[in-house]
Parts: structure tokens; sequence; C-alpha cells
């Protein structure tokens, strides 16, 4: 019989089981950035890292685009606010009880 599994140029006679990288844990990182990437030097602030999906987000974007007084929306798993306002969201997310950081410079 062949043998086919190979570490490192030995041949084995099972293959290596690596174990799986646990889960992170504690609350999740929910970070307030800023980018001008791909919209012609605009400016818009990034909340990733919610825990929230669908209308639950939206509905999360509808309010802080109000606080704000600007636009965007909910893409994904992301919320995009136009224009600088990152300390006004990070303040509306911690009295709506998330631990938020800016992040970048």
């Amino acid at each position: 019989m062949k043998r086919v599994h190979t570490f490192r140029g030995v041949v084995m006679d099972k293959p290596v089981k690596v174990p799986p990288k646990p889960a992170p844990s504690g609350p999740p990182r929910i970070r307030v950035a800023r980018e001008t990437a791909g919209r012609g030097g605009k400016g818009v602030t990034v909340i990733t890292g919610l825990p929230l999906r669908g209308a639950e987000l939206a509905e999360l974007a509808g309010r802080l685009k109000r606080c704000c007084g600007a636009g965007g929306g909910a893409q994904g798993d992301r919320i995009e606010i136009q224009g600088e306002h990152r300390d006004r969201l990070v303040a509306e997310l911690a009295k709506l009880g998330y631990e938020a950081r800016r992040a970048g410079g």
C-alpha cells in the first residue's frame, strides 16, 4: 500500500491532525473608523464588529444617522455614515451599551 501523507518531506502512516483555533472570547470589538478609499476623497465613518444582523443593524444605522444628521446606511455587517463623526458615534454607542473604540488616526 502506498503512503500518501507527508509532513516536511517525511512520509507518515497517518495524517497529522491540527487542533482547531479557539474562538475569541469576550465582548465583540466594535471599531469606529474613517475611510476615504473609492469615494473620490470624500470621507465616511465606518462601524464594524457589531453583533447585529439584518433589520436590527438597519434600525441602529437609522438611529446613528439621525444622531449625526448625516446620510449613510447598513451594508453587509457594517454601518457607513457620511462625514467625520467618530467621536459622536463612539459616545452614542456607549450610551446604547456597546464598547466601541476609535480606530485609525
